[in-house]
């Protein structure tokens, strides 16, 4: 199943839009579900699935997720126009409100709902801090690809992300589960965790599919010319980018089917703060850049960096420091179950909102994309 190259039809004219779509993209959010639902029934069907997929691992990657990611990673950023990305260090607005997003608001924001919703509850509270801590620097690039957000941008803010992870993440582990607490007389925790462990994620989530990416659009321009590349090539391995979203997702639920529906009332407690952060993070990022001016694919690509999180890096940190079957781990997982949905949802949403708010100010033309417009 291939995607035809997307060029978006000027706001506000949405006929026949669904007759433009794949297959694929147009019922996106029933492909998801039904991953959901898929991981969730082998989780719980077939014996020691869990234990069968987490014991494939290098080092302590786990390969059936790494897999996933990487294929879901590197049709987008092969996308990616490399020439632009110095323009997009240009505009001091978009990266001042993106730093202060992911490393000010997110983290201070999930600190206080974890202790506000699981204050009784402290392996779970923990685990919640720790996802707070860790930026997107994956799934992101697909969230805001199917909001026909900007690439370039994505690229550039996820890049910023993750040298800020390697060296702010066991600084401000420190800070809110140890410093912060103390100062208001609530229970402290440690977070030992090596700043190795947190690059070895960036470079692996990120570094080899970026490179790869690169490379292969230096190489197809070079050969064939950009015409072909942006035209014909992209548009043959755009899917592979939504297989993987699906491959992993059905890993995720697999790997914690059984403790999903065993503990389903430690999954709703953990559920609400989450959804209650990735509103407060997606619309008070996306509604103060349009306040600031930030045209609708600039405005997407912050937003949807701001709601992600790292679950790669969280869940290792947590399996790492406090064990397996740690409740730490547990709120880890639970992370991109109600992401993954959630964000899906707000990718319609800000489609809704580009044709509200941005009525004069079409998007270009996105080559070798995928748009999931409803």
């Amino acid at each position: 199943m291939t995607a035809a190259p997307t060029v978006d039809p000027p706001l506000g004219d949405e006929t026949h839009v669904a007759e433009r779509l794949s297959t694929l993209d147009r019922y996106l959010p029933v492909w998801i579900g039904l991953a959901m639902v898929a991981g969730l029934a082998l989780g719980r069907l077939v014996p020691d699935l869990d234990d069968w997929l987490d014991g494939i691992k290098l080092d302590t990657v786990s390969l059936p997720i790494a897999i996933g990611l990487l294929a879901m990673m590197y049709p987008v950023l092969a996308k990616v126009r490399y020439r632009r990305v110095n323009e997009e260090l240009a505009d001091r607005r978009v990266l001042g409100l993106s730093l202060v997003m992911n490393w000010v608001i997110g983290p201070a924001l999930m600190f206080t709902l974890a202790w506000i919703f699981l204050g009784d509850l402290p392996e779970l509270r923990t685990g919640l801090i720790i996802v707070g801590l860790a930026r997107c620097i994956a799934m992101v690039l697909i969230w805001n690809d199917l909001a026909c957000g900007n690439r370039e941008l994505g690229a550039v803010l996820v890049a910023i992300n993750s040298v800020f992870q390697i060296v702010m993440y066991s600084v401000l582990g420190w800070f809110y589960l140890s410093v912060l607490p103390g100062w208001l007389g609530l229970d402290t925790e440690t977070l030992d965790v090596g700043i190795w462990e947190i690059a070895k994620s960036v470079l692996i989530f990120l570094g080899i599919p970026l490179v790869a990416g690169f490379l292969t659009r230096l190489i197809g321009e070079g050969r064939k010319g950009t015409e072909w590349y942006e035209g014909t090539f992209l548009p043959r391995i755009g899917p592979v980018a939504l297989y993987g979203l699906l491959f992993t997702i059905v890993v995720l639920f697999a790997l914690q089917g059984e403790q999903i529906t065993d503990r389903p009332l430690d999954v709703a407690r953990v559920a609400v703060p989450l959804l209650v952060y990735f509103a407060i993070t997606w619309f008070g990022s996306f509604t103060i850049g349009h306040r600031l001016g930030l045209p609708y694919d600039r405005n997407a690509s912050v937003a949807f960096t701001a709601a992600g999180n790292n679950f790669e890096l969280a869940i290792a940190v947590a399996i790492a420091v406090f064990g397996v079957t740690s409740g730490q781990a547990l709120a880890g997982t639970i992370g991109p179950l109600i992401e993954v949905p959630v964000l899906v949802g707000l990718v319609y949403v800000s489609l809704w909102l580009r044709r509200r708010w941005y009525a004069a100010d079409p998007s270009p033309a996105r080559p070798g994309g995928t748009d999931v417009r409803p």
